[in-house]
């Protein structure tokens, strides 16, 4: 960016920041629906301002936003302005790049939100535009699209997916009574939430004694195709025989495991037909390490406090979404949602922040930042 094009982008922010909305509600989409890439929508005007095309990237492997928007808006592109979420793409993945297809459209600018921190883009496509003389305008709407691509930023700069750790909880903070009976704590409407976060989720986390106590099925009910990746993590393999998370014609289902689980329960996971992976060590932020590898962008915690406790421990949960619902279970032995987390001074405690509450119906939701 030049010294000049700061005082630009603030002059023209007004202008162009109703049509950056504009994009930013196509790139929403794609939620769910993109990994590993990010979400990106692009409006498209002609040279006299008026809308001549949209465009959103719908999935992976198929057009970005750029190349939508432009087909859409044909020769009316030349002498006019794409207006973009993300920085466009200049290197050869399975698509092309999106900077060589707005140069030989013939637009006179590009207004971006934000810069690509892939290291294969990383500020090349907004070079390659000006060196063709294509005016740049960056950092119109940036807060919106950071918040919109915050997972994708996260696994891109940290190789790790972006953690959401959720449970639900009574009024006194037991997610389970002393005997183990948990359902349903909270209410339809609380349930309906978690099947759209699973929807905008790549993967969802249990342990097995998740599986073991609640025999759970892990998916959105059909609200996001395919579904999210169901993961299993279990050291020993200490798994019922028979769990719905077996039957693969609802959603794929990963059992990682460590290198001492038994050769039983090996063969007969590979007998159903779901998949296994050996961690070495086998822990909360290995398994990130290879669900960002598969592409995953963002995953859900939904696990017990131990497995909960060594995830936070470890750096895997950037976001809480927490259910309350008023009802009393007490119980000294009633399970809580969180195990330990060797803390030895309150003052050490994490400080969550951008806390946001919302009420539905009967129960509260509360979603923080770590």
């Amino acid at each position: 960016m030049t010294a000049a094009e700061p005082a630009a982008a603030s002059a023209e922010i007004g202008v162009w920041l109703p049509w950056m909305r504009r994009a930013l509600q196509l790139a929403a989409l794609g939620a769910g629906r993109t990994s590993p890439n990010p979400q990106v929508g692009c409006v498209v005007l002609d040279a006299a301002g008026q809308l001549v095309g949209e465009g959103y990237h719908t999935r992976a492997g198929e057009p970005h936003a750029e190349v939508g928007a432009l087909r859409q808006a044909g020769p009316r592109a030349r002498g006019g302005t794409a207006v973009v979420t993300l920085e466009p793409c200049c290197h050869h993945g399975r698509t092309p790049p999106c900077s060589q297809a707005l140069i030989a459209a013939g637009v006179a600018r590009v207004v971006v939100a934000l810069a690509d921190p892939d290291p294969r883009v990383a500020g090349q496509g907004l070079a390659e535009l000006r060196a063709a003389g294509i005016a740049v305008v960056q950092g119109v709407g940036e807060a919106e699209a950071r918040a919109q691509n915050r997972a994708f930023l996260h696994r891109v700069r940290s190789d790790r997916p972006l953690g959401i750790l959720k449970w639900a909880m009574s009024l006194d903070g037991r997610t389970a009574l002393p005997n183990g009976s948990s359902q349903w704590i909270s209410g339809p409407a609380a349930r309906a939430w978690v099947h759209r976060l699973r929807a905008s989720c790549d993967a969802v986390i249990v342990g097995g004694g998740t599986v073991r106590a609640d025999d759970p099925l892990l998916t959105s009910r059909g609200q996001r195709q395919p579904e999210p990746l169901r993961v299993v993590l279990s050291h020993r393999l200490d798994l019922p025989e028979a769990a719905r998370l077996w039957d693969q014609s609802a959603a794929p289902t990963l059992v990682a495991h460590g290198y001492g689980a038994p050769g039983r329960p090996r063969f007969r996971l590979d007998g159903l037909g779901v998949e296994r992976l050996v961690l070495e060590p086998c822990d909360p932020d290995t398994l990130m390490q290879v669900l960002a590898k598969r592409g995953c962008n963002q995953v859900l915690w939904e696990c017990g406090p131990e497995l909960a406790a060594a995830a936070l421990r470890q750096g895997c949960i950037q976001q809480l979404a927490a259910v309350v619902a008023p009802k009393l279970l007490g119980g000294d032995a009633a399970r809580t949602p969180l195990g330990d987390l060797e803390l030895v001074d309150v003052n050490a405690a994490a400080s969550l922040t951008d806390g946001h509450l919302q009420r539905l119906d009967q129960d509260l939701l509360w979603q923080l930042s770590l």
